[in-house]
This record gives C-alpha cells, structure tokens and sequence, in this order.
C-alpha cells in the first residue's frame, strides 16, 4: 500500500509526478511536463463574488451557449452567446443567493430547445425558470412543476431517461428526513408530471439519501451510489450503498436482485460497504467511474480498525463487493458539522482507467500533501508502476490570480458538448472556501472575474 513503494505516473508522454509517502510528514513531490489541452481563447463573462464558493453551470447545446451564475451582487444571471460570436445577451432572474454553497445552478434543454434554470434552493420553495421561446433567454419565466412536495427543495438535477425525455429530480425535505423526488417533462404540453409514483430513496424520517447520479454508464444502464445521513451532522453519513436501473424506475443490486421502491435503509442488499455512523465516510467524498469491463468503480474513504482515515476503492466481483484500502496512513481524520464543510483533511479523486491493467486514484491529505496512487485493476492494490494519463486541464487554469489569503480556483466543465471533438469549454472563477454556509468574516475580497475558457487539443501552447 502507499508508503511501502513509489508511484510513478506519467501525464501526456512525460514524467508527471513521483510521490513518495514513505515521508508521511513531507508533502508529495513531483513535476509535471506535457499537455494535451491548450488554451485557445477567453472570454469575460462578468464579475462574481469571490468571498464563497458556489456551483455555476455552463451548458452548450448546438449553436447556443448559456452559462448561469451569481453576479457580484449575488443575484442569478443567465449569459447566452452563438457560438460564433463574441456577444453575450444576459437576463438578470428574480433570485438572489446568501452566503449558501449548497445553491448551485444547474440548466438542461429539453425536446423543443426551450431552455430550463433550476438552483438556488436549500429547503425552500423550488426555484425554476423555463423559456417561452427556444434560445431566447429574455423570455425566461417563474414557474412551478408539479405543484406538489415544492416546498423544501435541495439538490435539483436535469437529467434524461433512456428514451430521451427529460427529468429532473431533487430532495423534499431536509437533511436527516428528506426523500428524493423525480418528475418528467411533457415537451408536447410543457408540463411536468412525477416520473416515479414514490421517491426513489425515503430515510422512512430517520435519515436520508446523499446519491451520486444516477448517472447513465457506458453499458446503457444508470447507476447510483449514496450514503444514508442520520442528521445534519455530515459525521453521520453511513453504508455507502449502490443500486442500477435500465430505465430509472426498476433498480436491482450490483448483482442482479431486486431492490424494491422507495429504495430504504433496510434494503441492506445495497449496501457496498456497511461503514457505520461516525465512521469517516463523506457524502462529498464519494467518486464512481467505470471500468473496462462497464462495472462501477467507486473511490471514497473511511477509518481503519485502528481508526486512522484511508482511502479505499470497491467493485463488484461475481457474488460480492471487493473493498480495499489503497494507503496505510497511520494519522485519524476527525470531522463533523453542518452546512458547506471545508476542506476536512482528506479528499480523493475520480479513479481513472489509463490502460488494461491499470488504475490511478489522486488524493490530497492534510499531513501527505497531494498525489497519485496506481493501482492494479484486477487486485485494486497500489503497484510500482509507470503509466500515462492525459492532463485534463493547462495548469494555467489553476494558478491563482487574486492576491488574498485562502482564495482558491474554481472550474466548472461543459455539461452539454461542442459540436467539434477536438474543442471543449469551461468555466473558471476565484472564490476563498466554504465557511458553513455563513458569510465570511472581514475583510471580503474582491469580485473575481468569471471567465470562459476555449481548450484545443495540442493546438495552441499555455
């Protein structure tokens, strides 16, 4: 395991990065040389608070792209622009955000290109805008759903079912009794009707669901993983669970039983690993891929029997869950609290398949510093081994331009797709990190600029 062997990953064709945490106390050293992404142009969108990190969202779709944020005053804004064009039209919407990092915005477009804002939500009533008229943003409206269990939202998400309509799915309730809810849109009528007759996750009032996804894979299934939270306290998170659906609405194991609507904590069939309450798991810290085989692929991290924070990855094999530790720290992590937390002293990336045998999980650790683990894909143990990944980013996006204590790079990917393979888009801001969902104390740093990023592969140098 990491600090008995060196890890050597290559990104693009060159030497990347050489972690060695058999110095548990030194930060992880390396270098990074070589990328695949450049950057080929940006544009100014506008100024955004930079005093709290909150999720903005940027959405191409054809010749349209719509980006959703909150301006320096805090007051959600919709940009639209053609693709060839440098123009942004903007449409400032009757919503205005406090001080919470849970009140994302998300968008989506459905069959008529009518284009749909959802966000700024943390139990209370639900906050949506639709167009009247496809690509214009000036005609977007208030309005409701289906009219029901719209009082306390959290959490909303566009997403679509396997034959394309769209849907969207949130919590009802708070953290510790919420239940989560999916309805479907009519494109045909323009209105919306509950997709599932009952929710998919229900904590029966003792707890609730922290899913991530669903999400469709490449095998054409949608697959979902969560943690049940028994209180606001995210130290309650437990049993990190998963469940898969051909059509969203009949679920079953890993393994192939049945789960049962609404999925409850006693379908202990779910469960991927039973780690208990207090038992070092985070809702926002669990990370799913897939492997080369099409079977889900989940990072997260939990305490050992001697109580120390490890990092782990889990698959399905034939009959069971294979769960192994991929480090072997010898320091606790201890967290608890409400609302947005910061960073709470571990974090594990997106497991990423680089090639037929091999597996890279990254990390960072309050006391290891930052870096990359190999992995075997067959045993998920960490190896001695030399792989390439691509950079997904220039590292200019991460070099902090506001000089102020604790301020951070923000970046949010494209959730729709350019029309060219060989160009992707993102956002990119500065904000300090989250405090609890509270305003910062003084002094507040200023707005930063809230920029979109034009990336080529290998065309133009960073």
């Amino acid at each position: 395991m990491l600090g008995r062997f060196v890890a050597v990953v290559f990104v693009a064709i060159q030497l990347a990065s050489i972690t060695d945490a058999a110095e548990p106390k030194t930060k992880a050293r390396g270098q990074t040389a070589g990328q695949t992404w450049n950057i080929a142009q940006t544009w100014e969108i506008d100024h955004v608070p930079a005093s709290f990190p909150v999720g903005f969202c940027l959405l191409t779709d054809g010749p349209n792209q719509y980006v959703a944020y909150y301006d320096e005053d805090h007051q959600m804004v919709v940009a639209c622009r053609r693709l060839h064009e440098n123009q942004w039209d903007r449409v400032v919407l009757p919503s205005k955000v406090g001080w919470d990092s849970h009140n994302y915005i998300t968008m989506a477009v459905d069959a008529r290109e009518n284009l749909h804002v959802s966000g700024n939500m943390h139990a209370v009533p639900l906050v949506y805008f639709r167009t009247d008229v496809p690509g214009q943003i000036q005609t977007l409206r208030s309005a409701s759903m289906t009219g029901n269990d719209e009082d306390r939202c959290t959490y909303p998400r566009f997403l679509q079912d396997a034959d394309g309509n769209l849907l969207y799915t949130y919590r009802s309730g708070g953290s510790g009794n919420g239940r989560r809810l999916y309805n479907r849109f009519d494109s045909e009528t323009g209105r919306w009707h509950r997709f599932l007759d009952v929710p998919l996750f229900d904590g029966l009032g003792q707890c609730n669901a922290y899913p991530i996804g669903p999400t469709q894979g490449p095998d054409g299934h949608f697959h979902v993983s969560w943690v049940w939270r028994d209180t606001p306290d995210c130290a309650t998170n437990h049993d990190l669970s998963y469940a898969r659906s051909a059509d969203l609405k009949h679920w079953e194991t890993a393994h192939g039983s049945p789960l049962r609507l609404p999925i409850t904590p006693d379908q202990t069939a779910a469960v991927v690993d039973p780690v208990p309450s207090g038992g070092g798991i985070i809702n926002s810290g669990i990370r799913m891929t897939f492997d080369r085989a099409n079977q889900p692929l989940l990072a997260y991290h939990k305490r050992d029997a001697n109580g120390h924070m490890q990092a782990y990855v889990a698959t399905p094999r034939k009959d069971h869950w294979l769960s192994q530790a991929i480090t072997d720290w010898d320091a606790p992590i201890l967290f608890a609290g409400r609302g947005s937390m910061p960073f709470i002293g571990i974090k594990v990336s997106t497991p990423k398949v680089v090639d037929e045998k091999s597996i890279v999980v990254g990390f960072r650790h309050q006391e290891h510093g930052s870096g990359r683990i190999v992995l075997d894909a067959e045993t998920l143990r960490p190896v001695d081994r030399k792989v390439t990944i691509e950079r997904e980013f220039p590292p200019t996006l991460s070099r902090v331009r506001i000089d102020f204590p604790g301020m951070q790079h923000r970046l949010t990917t494209d959730i729709g797709a350019s029309p060219d393979a060989d160009e992707r888009y993102v956002l990119r801001w500065e904000t300090l990190g989250s405090h609890h969902d509270r305003r910062p104390p003084d002094p507040l740093p200023p707005p930063s600029k809230l920029q979109l990023v034009r990336l080529v592969r290998g065309a133009v140098q960073d």
